[in-house]
């Protein structure tokens, strides 16, 4: 099919998703003829470019997780269409602390100054850099292109009772439904909804109730910028569950949101001066320990880390030979090898007195017993241990697992004791991070850090059983990998203790477990690790008046609380993706049910939804990683082919739109 004299596109979410689609369509946009015409309709009650989670006027506490050098939202591969405007974020950085643009606030203007490539850059000043690159982009539009924006909700996309404006015939379009009462009818609708609220499950919506029956707060999961934190209590002991990406964000704004300082000691330890504002922070998860911080490297991959065993070449041999792999059985298997080397390696070069042989002759025993033909005679880990057995101090010896989960197995007398020994994991995690490439551990969560991005283009798209996307690579990998290569800055773990010795933050333990205290009118946690009370279930118990839920909302289609996305599954033209288990039941996904390439849904009748495509979250039952940025092109290390892989998404889907 010709590009049509006239074409009429929807796209519903204008954060980094929806904008890349835009810019893709009008990068692809070559009209037919003087009368062609390209009308881009973009909904979101959001200013577009930053959408809802990366607004500039959030706090400029909210750190981003990766550095100036990673993200951008234009691509750079050779084989698509030419931006008509834009840069990376990391040369939009230095253009803008060469000559900064008149509509900078002199907030931003300060934050650029000092920010450098291997900075972690504010959310809100990303947020700035989407809107400057939208801006720009709308500067140069193509002739025949128009863009409308629509400071509003989509409440509903239905097929229209007749043709889109200018549309072929026999081309059907859809009507899509406004919060304002306006009706748009279009050729195409794209879905880039990105983050959505989600209903609680049952055990939120219980403590959201004890909240309001006593006058607690309870603070459920949320967009960090989206909450009220002046409603949290100074001083009085308030639980927060969750130790990852978000528990950092409340901590930054609970201590130096409100006035307090940290300040560099005499010990060469960070040390905090409170403002006397703060609650007293009692942290909860499953671990029991934050998140990693991450290394201290030049780039976003360390350079001393190259995989061996799970590259992108031993991968694609599977689907050459016709196999879908297992992911317990055969690609973790590739990437466990690399990460036993990435630290044995760096051990033997740093720390060679860890090594009771001649390192060289260490290493060539261990690159002999990870060679994958080691199935042939027994079982490759056990041939690792004999080697290790011989060369190794043991204790020295690396437990993998054992990195995600610190305190495993280990009992604690006192919150005190727990207290002081997270204190301790902290400072040691720091240090390490401020070793980088010298450091085995933080080399081995880097070789996790490689492998990942590797395992995102294998998974993709049906590339793994789905019982092993269950029960692996979602059942405990991702869990597992996050909490070692997703880390925030070290400067975190260096602040969180200096915190704890401040008396602001404590902690409840491994495996906690919440509820309320309906005679003491309060919420209570416990973990079964800390103190001796046999009648509490062994813990001792914390109990607070206030509780946050340091979590993101449930990215999952089936509880997400969007009108338009329950009138898209009870209409039919949407389904959430089902897999089967091991066992042999079916489970409802995270993400929907899509036929690739561009990804459009599936109808309830197992239809292609022909005309609506999907980018972003909603693809996470297809696409692992989908709420990580594309990443810039590094000016060393490797190109993996998942760094842009949501940008060549948006390309194919603008193609598709464009009849090209």
């Amino acid at each position: 099919m010709g590009i049509s004299q006239s074409i009429r596109t929807a796209v519903i979410g204008a954060g980094p998703r929806g904008a890349s689609v835009l810019e893709r369509l009008l990068a692809n946009w070559v009209p037919s003829g003087p009368d062609a015409v390209l009308h881009i309709d973009v909904i979101d009650p959001y200013p577009a470019g930053p959408g809802h989670v990366w607004q500039p006027g959030q706090s400029r506490l909210y750190l981003m997780n990766t550095q100036s050098f990673y993200p951008t939202v234009i691509p750079e591969d050779p084989g698509l269409a030419r931006p008509l405007a834009g840069h990376t974020f990391d040369r939009w950085r230095e253009l803008q602390q060469d000559q900064p643009h008149p509509s900078l606030s002199a907030e931003e203007c300060a934050e650029i100054s000092g920010l450098g490539s291997a900075d972690f850059p504010s959310r809100a000043l990303y947020g700035r850099y989407l809107r400057s690159t939208l801006e720009e982009l709308l500067s140069r539009l193509p002739s025949g292109a128009t863009v409308t924006f629509h400071g509003t909700t989509a409440t509903s996309v239905r097929h229209a009772a007749a043709p889109g404006a200018g549309a072929d015939e026999g081309r059907v379009g859809f009507d899509v439904g406004l919060a304002d009462g306006t009706v748009l009818t279009v050729d195409s609708v794209v879905l880039a909804l990105g983050h959505l609220e989600s209903r609680l499950n049952p055990e939120q919506r219980e403590l959201q109730a004890a909240a309001e029956e006593f006058g607690l707060l309870y603070l459920p999961p949320a967009a960090p910028a989206d909450v009220d934190w002046s409603l949290v209590p100074a001083v009085k002991p308030v639980l927060v569950r969750g130790m990852g990406l978000n528990f950092f964000d409340a901590m930054g704004q609970l201590t130096e949101g409100r006035g307090g300082r940290f300040l560099p000691g005499r010990d060469g330890r960070l040390g905090y001066l409170p403002s006397g504002r703060e609650p007293l922070i009692i942290a909860a998860s499953r671990r029991g320990t934050p998140y990693r911080a991450k290394a201290t490297l030049t780039g976003y991959y360390p350079d001393a880390v190259t995989l061996r065993y799970c590259t992108e070449s031993a991968v694609a041999k599977f689907a050459e030979a016709g196999i879908r792999p297992a992911f317990d059985h055969d690609l973790w298997p590739l990437l466990h090898r690399d990460a036993l080397w990435a630290y044995y390696s760096t051990l033997a070069r740093s720390q060679p007195g860890a090594i009771l042989t001649d390192p060289k002759e260490f290493l060539k025993a261990l690159e002999e017993a990870l060679h994958p033909h080691a199935h042939s005679t027994a079982k490759w880990e056990d041939l690792v241990d004999s080697v290790l057995d011989v060369h190794l101090r043991p204790s020295h010896r690396l437990d993998l697992l054992g990195l995600a989960a610190p305190f495993a197995g280990r009992s604690f007398h006192s919150r005190a004791e727990l207290d002081a020994a997270v204190v301790d994991y902290l400072l040691d995690d720091a240090r390490r991070s401020a070793l980088g490439e010298e450091d085995p551990v933080k080399m081995t969560i880097g070789a996790l850090h490689h492998g990942r991005a590797v395992l995102k283009t294998a998974v993709a798209d049906g590339g793994i059983t789905d019982e092993s996307w269950v029960a692996g690579l979602r059942g405990w990998f991702e869990s597992f990998v996050e909490g070692l290569a997703s880390g925030p800055p070290a400067l975190r773990a260096e602040q969180l203790a200096a915190l704890v010795t401040a008396g602001i933050v404590r902690f409840v333990g491994p495996d906690p477990k919440f509820g309320v205290d309906r005679k003491a009118r309060t919420f209570r946690a416990v973990s079964p690790w800390v103190g001796n009370n046999p009648d509490e279930g062994g813990g001792e118990v914390v109990n607070a008046v206030a509780m946050i839920e340091a979590l993101a909302p449930a990215n999952k289609v089936t509880v997400n609380e969007s009108p338009l996305l329950e009138q898209l599954l009870a209409e039919g033209l949407v389904r959430p993706r089902l897999m089967m288990t091991v066992e042999g039941a079916p489970v409802p996904t995270s993400g929907l049910d899509v036929a690739p390439h561009p990804y459009r849904p599936l109808g309830a009748n197992g239809s292609v939804t022909e005309g609506l495509y999907v980018l972003g979250l909603q693809l996470s039952a297809v696409q692992w990683g989908t709420a990580i940025a594309a990443e810039a092109r590094q000016k060393s290390g490797p190109e993996y082919r998942s760094g842009q892989r949501t940008l060549r998404d948006a390309d194919e889907i603008a193609r598709a739109i464009l009849g090209r």
